[in-house]
């Protein structure tokens, strides 16, 4: 299959992990690790692709999919949990000799990252929580129905409507896309699997203790789009409250497509962010 959404294959534990390996880093720099959210169909390049040519220019970029999502393999029998997920990504890095990154949660991947950053500190050099879960929250309708999806044309329009807040970016030919992406052979089974009523456990699962999360020693930068209807901006309050050594930005105009919407001005405001661990080093 020619698809820019297959990138290199990684050994992690019992599967093989599907990764986007691009860019260099200069010597003692750390590379980026992108962690992608959990929409239905998604991959790491479907969250990633504006993203990654422009961090790449100054640093090596590593977007895996998770295993459950895109093109990494599905175990027959896969359990599907955070445990699971942050083993992956530390069997990545060990398979690809890293001993540290800074790194970049995206949603489900925010709660991904900070769960990693508690599990390993010593792995994470800086800490970048995007419209990111990992706080107690009562699901919002629009996870709900993000989580709940059941594949058909019309539900990803609607999908689509709740994850953008400027509606030029949900074209009909968008919709078939990431339609045929959430049917591929696996993607729905895997999917469905992972969240199933009552989903408010799911959120509360994700949940690092905000003790850990108090704790975390490293520079975060916490990012939200105001406008998000699909987790609410109260978590990233939260989250830039209870990190000692946190920054907020708050875009305008955005849902919960932060790196899509405002694609540009994201990935500056990250390698600024990174570019300022370099220079302390």
């Amino acid at each position: 299959m020619n698809s820019p959404e297959i990138a290199r294959r990684v050994r992690t534990g019992t599967f093989e992990t599907n990764c986007h390996d691009v860019g260099h880093s200069a010597t003692g720099q750390p590379p980026v690790l992108l962690v992608h959210g959990s929409g239905p169909g998604v991959s790491a390049w479907a969250n990633w692709r504006l993203v990654m040519p422009e961090l790449a220019r100054s640093r090596r970029v590593l977007a895996p999919d998770m295993v459950g999502f895109g093109f990494t393999d599905r175990p027959a029998g896969q359990v599907y949990s955070m445990d699971v997920w942050v083993q992956q990504a530390l069997d990545l890095l060990d398979a690809l000799g890293v001993p540290q990154v800074d790194l970049v949660g995206n949603s489900f991947g925010g709660a991904l990252a900070l769960a990693l950053a508690i599990r390993a500190p010593q792995r994470v050099r800086r800490l970048v929580l995007m419209g990111s879960v990992g706080v107690p929250f009562a699901i919002t309708p629009g996870l709900d129905a993000v989580w709940g999806y059941q594949p058909s044309l019309a539900a990803m329009k609607g999908l689509l409507d709740i994850f953008a807040y400027n509606r030029a970016l949900v074209t009909d030919e968008l919709a078939e896309l990431r339609h045929q992406a959430s049917i591929r052979p696996g993607f729905q089974e895997s999917f469905s699997a992972m969240f199933p009523a009552p989903r408010q456990r799911w959120v509360d699962a994700m949940a690092s203790a905000e003790a850990n999360i108090r704790a975390l020693p490293q520079e975060t930068l916490v990012i939200h789009g105001r406008e998000d209807r699909v987790i609410p901006l109260q978590n990233s309050l939260t989250l830039a409250d209870w990190i000692p050594n946190s920054q907020l930005h708050v875009f305008g105009h955005c849902g919960h497509w932060t790196q899509i919407e405002h694609a540009g001005r994201f990935a500056r405001l990250v390698a600024d962010f990174l570019a300022e661990a370099d220079a302390q080093s």
